[in-house]
């Protein structure tokens, strides 16, 4: 063991869970936090057989509930007194138009307000543990957030403007994070792993008959999740990325950024959207409708 801690999300199969073999094989202490019971103590059996690291932990949380993210958070630090390493995997894509329990339209619930509400829980104990890392596993989409319309309620549902909109607020997400961080020896990045074969959105409805078609005529030449995973590990765990911080990331150099999520003024707007639309500060008038910045 290396004698430090890392807590990956969606690591129960695809990428996720090549990143947690990963560590745990370098000697690290790992979290997994998967969505089913079974399929997460599955993979936390089979990595622990196959790396020899007892050391592999099972959390279970919906990332579509609040509830259970808060839940997840206090079992996190009840377990581990020491945190290096958080890497914001989950992710997944809807093909309508649903609500979560807090009223938050699917996407944006799961793919950017949960790692924003998981971090700031986490956030003293990656402080206590400094130096630590953030990373949050990105999506290259040239788009922007509609902030007159979050929650869908205006506009023709769409699947991946849904999913490329939401996985957007990773970067407002992570440059601000990155600003407030400053001087804590706390880092955090966003990294895109490329293109590979994955089954996102597999369990929710996403992969229909001809996105199965696709995987099956053109998966075996796609990267494994093994292989995506490197870019990810690079930035968790590579020496050569210590002290860099607020940058987007793919393989050995920076992606350009999306226009809107360079502006620092919107970054914070959606900082502060997030911070109401999770509970952290006290509801403000129509959250889901502000006026675009």
């Amino acid at each position: 063991m290396n004698g430090k801690t890392a807590l990956v999300t969606g690591a129960n199969s695809g990428l996720g869970k090549a990143l947690a073999f990963a560590l745990a094989q370098d000697g690290w202490r790992v979290g997994l936090v998967a969505r089913n019971p079974e399929r997460g103590a599955a993979a936390v059996a089979e990595i622990q057989a196959a790396t020899g690291n007892t050391e592999v932990h099972l959390f279970i949380a919906d990332f579509i509930d609040q509830t259970a993210i808060r839940q997840l958070a206090a079992a996190v630090c009840n377990q581990f007194e020491y945190l290096h390493l958080l890497i914001n995997n989950a992710a997944t894509a809807y093909p309508e138009r649903q609500l979560s329990p807090d009223g938050i339209e699917c996407a944006f619930a799961v793919n950017h307000l949960a790692p924003f509400l998981l971090t700031y829980l986490l956030l003293e104990r990656l402080k206590a543990s400094a130096p630590a890392r953030i990373v949050t596993v990105g999506t290259r989409m040239n788009t922007a957030l509609d902030f007159a319309d979050l929650n869908w309620e205006r506009r023709r549902y769409r699947m991946m403007q849904a999913y490329g909109q939401a996985k957007l607020g990773n970067l407002h997400f992570t440059f601000e994070l990155a600003r407030r961080l400053e001087g804590s020896s706390v880092t955090a990045n966003c990294v895109f792993p490329g293109i590979f074969n994955s089954n996102l959105g597999g369990t929710d409805g996403a992969q229909d008959w001809f996105w199965k078609l696709i995987a099956l005529l053109f998966g075996r030449i796609l990267p494994t999740p093994e292989q995506a995973a490197q870019r990810v590990l690079s930035v968790a765990t590579d020496p050569a990325f210590t002290g860099i911080s607020g940058a987007y990331l793919g393989k050995h150099h920076s992606l350009k950024i999306p226009a809107q999520a360079r502006n620092v003024l919107v970054n914070r707007q959606l900082w502060r959207i997030s911070e109401t639309l999770t509970g952290i500060l006290p509801a403000a008038p129509s959250p889901l409708r502000q006026l675009r910045p």
